[in-house]
């Protein structure tokens, strides 16, 4: 009995064994394939740091470009601030220009038209008449611009300015609608 016991003995050592040693090589295929998981997970991490990276240089260009972009944009918005001032500036020293030159016209055309005297009834008439176009003047027309007045004061300062002597006007021919009496020189 003791031979048979020793042979089952045999016998369950080298199954035992035989278990063992597949356990062991399952073992050893589990190690490597946790080394080649734990290589991948290495190298799917480098791979996320470098992109990370990569993300974060982006993040900064774009950065930088917008901060280019801004600054631009705030030059060309400036630049053509200026460009319109300057028109404006332009625009505005023309119509100072114009508008010096029309009371200049004006004061000489008054100056010219006061070598005629008129009657009366046409000055009442001319009057009348100045009041009816300022009366048509919209709301546009500007409200801080006075007109100046010729009336006696300026017309006594245009006949001593005048060449033409002082000898008194000759009575007006009354010809129609003609209310106006030209001055004579006695020469």
């Amino acid at each position: 009995m003791v031979a048979s016991d020793v042979r089952n003995l045999a016998q369950r050592s080298a199954e035992a064994a035989k278990e063992i040693k597949s356990l062991i090589g399952e073992s050893v295929e589990k190690v490597e394939s946790g080394s080649k998981l734990v290589d991948e997970a290495g190298k799917s991490m480098n791979d996320i740091v470098i992109q990370v990276k990569q993300v974060n240089d982006l993040s900064a260009e774009i950065s930088s470009a917008s901060a280019e972009q801004s600054a631009g944009i705030a030059q060309v918005g400036e630049a053509q601030l200026d460009q319109v001032t300057q028109q404006d500036a332009a625009l505005f020293e023309e119509s100072a220009a114009a508008a010096d030159s029309l009371k200049q016209q004006a004061a000489n055309l008054a100056l010219v038209v006061g070598v005629f005297k008129l009657s009366h009834d046409a000055q009442a008439s001319q009057a009348a008449a100045l009041h009816r176009s300022a009366e048509r003047r919209g709301p546009h027309c500007a409200t801080n611009v006075t007109r100046r007045e010729f009336g006696a004061k300026s017309a006594a300062l245009r006949r001593a300015a005048s060449p033409v002597s002082s000898a008194p006007a000759a009575p007006a021919a009354k010809t129609g609608t003609d209310a106006w009496k030209p001055s004579r020189s006695s020469g």
